[in-house]
């Protein structure tokens, strides 16, 4: 059965065709008109009720004239289409608009626009590019919206270095020589593109171009932790120790929420430089600065390192008394359970168990945009598509 909402919105929609016929028309040919719509209008009535939507919708199309008036009515009317899955239809819609080139020149570029969203919702990315490019050339109205959709595109097939390019187009002249200039958002997603095109060069062991990339990504959002963290890689695979470790301590002056993500590296980094104090002492630091379960972990493993189990679980139970944590408590629990025997042991393994089940159930990240969240940082969220929205949760059940 054809959905109601399909049902309402084309007879409306013929309906509104009838009535803007009947105020648009002459005295002399105003009651051909109303007999010629109505005529389509049962007869699009007559489609749905027998469950023939395309029927219908050409008899929508055929009834509704298009010109400036109606022209929102039929956008309208493919939008929604493409909105409930119906996309097909939704292009032939708006491919019967590109038809019409009477229409006035913006009109016909909004008809374009959609026609790309439409190609876009289809997954014929090629036809929506060529479409969106055609519009940032003909149409300064739709210039930044085409661009924005364009990156999207880019984004999915992983085109950086075009993605770099389009983006700096939406850019003032200045931000290419100078920080943290023009739209955040371009700003932001430009040095992400950056980021993205260091990691390929890093995966090569390109070095060179990493750090090219990355010095550009951080010209454009010195604030971008992802930046000092690949630059961090890059350093520590060249065996430049001193030089990570100044990227790594960077990210608490970016953004304290990811230190966390710097604890491995920076702990590998100082361990080859056989300063295993500078690292204790950093994580102190940020503990002092930014509650983390991740630097209380850390330190719990530093000081059993150093001072055994009994000391470690002395840390652990401390801070878990000022910032009770599931992590934190099932790291206390292993302590204990190490240093334990039967009854109490067995005991302390089921409640390990428990909390490794309450655990594998948590997500870790969520994006600070839309609310997305997941056990993997993803610096571009699958959600909304805004680039470095997701972060460390923090709670007992987080970070």
């Amino acid at each position: 059965m054809v959905d109601s909402w399909l049902l309402l919105l084309l007879v409306t929609a013929i309906g509104i065709g009838w009535y803007l016929g009947q105020r648009s028309s002459s005295v002399m040919s105003q009651q051909h008109a109303q007999t010629a719509l109505q005529q389509q209008y049962y007869k699009g009535l007559n489609y749905l009720l027998n469950d023939q939507p395309d029927g219908a919708l050409d008899a929508f199309i055929e009834a509704l004239d298009v010109n400036s008036e109606t022209l929102e009515t039929h956008i309208a009317v493919g939008n929604l289409m493409r909105r409930k899955g119906e996309v097909e239809r939704a292009i032939r819609i708006h491919q019967n608009l590109l038809s019409r080139p009477t229409l006035p020149r913006e009109q016909l570029h909004q008809a374009h626009l959609e026609l790309a969203k439409d190609f876009i919702s289809a997954g014929l990315l090629d036809r929506a590019e060529l479409l969106l490019e055609d519009l940032i050339v003909d149409a300064p109205e739709l210039h930044k919206t085409a661009t924005l959709l364009l990156l999207e595109i880019l984004q999915d097939e992983k085109e950086w270095r075009q993605a770099v390019v389009k983006a700096q187009q939406l850019l003032p002249k200045k931000t290419l020589l100078k920080a943290a200039a023009g739209d955040p958002m371009i700003v932001r997603a430009l040095s992400h593109y950056y980021c993205e095109l260091a990691e390929q060069a890093l995966d090569k062991h390109d070095y060179h171009a990493a750090r090219k990339d990355l010095k550009q990504s951080l010209m454009h959002d010195k604030d971008c932790v992802r930046a000092s963290l690949l630059l961090a890689r890059a350093e520590y695979e060249t065996g430049h120790y001193e030089n990570a470790v100044k990227s790594l301590h960077k990210i608490r002056h970016q953004n304290l929420s990811y230190v966390s993500e710097s604890i491995n590296l920076l702990k590998l980094c100082c361990e080859k430089l056989n300063d295993p104090q500078s690292f204790q002492r950093y994580l102190k630091m940020c503990l002092d600065l930014y509650p983390s379960v991740s630097v209380v972990l850390a330190l719990a493993e530093d000081i059993q390192r150093l001072e055994g189990d009994e000391a470690a679980a002395k840390f652990m139970g401390g801070e878990l008394k000022r910032r009770p944590s599931l992590r934190g408590l099932d790291k206390l629990v292993a302590l204990h359970v190490a240093n334990s025997q039967g009854t109490a042991r067995d005991n302390l393994v089921i409640l390990q168990a428990l909390i490794h089940k309450l655990m594998a159930s948590k997500p870790h990240y969520r994006c600070q945009h839309c609310g997305f969240s997941g056990k993997k940082l993803h610096w571009l969220c699958p959600s909304c598509k805004q680039w470095g929205e997701v972060a460390p949760i923090r709670g007992a059940e987080g970070d």
